[in-house]
């Protein structure tokens, strides 16, 4: 498995067709939630919020992975009906669009569910 540093450092083992997808992903949810931090976790692009993980994504052979964990995915299973999906993740060929407004959706949604379930203290 490849040890990345950065995203620039994943992306960089795509194609330029590849890359402007995740560029894209990346964007709009830097975008959506300016908040958000970014790391590699799991060999992949990910987005912490709150020092907990949002979403994670990456580039297969012939799909792009969108990682939101469970919980988005049953939230959102009409909306993914077009998608292969599995208990935690969303298979995007990569011969399609990237569906930015879906993702846009499913982040806030994970920001919500992070701020629900995050202690806070009025100190």
């Amino acid at each position: 498995m490849e040890t990345y540093k950065t995203f620039e450092d994943y992306f960089s083992h795509f194609n330029e067709d590849v890359i402007e997808k995740l560029e894209q992903i990346r964007i709009d949810i830097k975008k959506e939630i300016p908040e958000v931090e970014e790391c590699i976790k799991y060999a992949m692009p990910t987005f912490i919020f709150h020092k907990k993980n949002l979403i994670h994504f990456a580039s297969y052979k012939n799909h792009i992975g969108i990682y939101p964990g469970p919980e988005a995915i049953t939230f959102y299973e009409k909306e993914l009906s077009n998608y292969k999906t599995s208990k935690g993740a969303i298979q995007i060929p990569l011969e399609e669009d990237v569906p930015l407004d879906l993702i846009k959706k499913i982040v806030q949604h994970g920001k919500e569910r992070i701020l629900k379930t995050t202690k806070t203290t009025n100190k």
